[in-house]
């Protein structure tokens, strides 16, 4: 039996924190010199830049505890053959991967301690 080929780990795409206020955390960031990618004060998602990668915020309702940190995002040379790798060492991602509107394909899987990670690929 073949053991298949696992994909390298290329580098780190970005880190997402979660918020109760976006435009008060986006004020913040922007005040620091973090140009804006995607989002905005309004949106429910926005995109940093830092350096070549980013810092993404993520908003959060008011009764949702800080339990949740955040998600680490790892860009990776073949996101589908990693999910494939992932499932035959028994691990269990939360989905497939998927194809998002900002143009990467990806998906979740938290470390045993509860960290959420995400791996992607950008989209042609």
């Amino acid at each position: 039996m073949t053991t298949p080929s696992i994909p390298t780990i290329d580098s780190i795409s970005a880190v997402t924190l979660a918020t109760h206020d976006m435009a008060r955390a986006l004020r913040f960031y922007l005040a620091l010199g973090f140009p804006l990618r995607y989002g905005g004060e309004a949106a429910s998602f926005s995109s940093l830049s830092a350096g070549n990668a980013c810092l993404n915020l993520i908003a959060e309702g008011d009764d949702r505890a800080w339990s949740w940190w955040g998600r680490v995002i790892f860009y990776v040379s073949d996101v589908d053959a990693l999910y494939r790798a992932a499932l035959a060492q028994g691990l269990q991602p939360d989905f497939a991967p998927l194809d998002a509107s900002w143009g990467e394909r990806y998906f979740h899987i938290a470390d045993p301690d509860g960290h959420e990670l995400s791996f992607a690929t950008r989209l042609a």
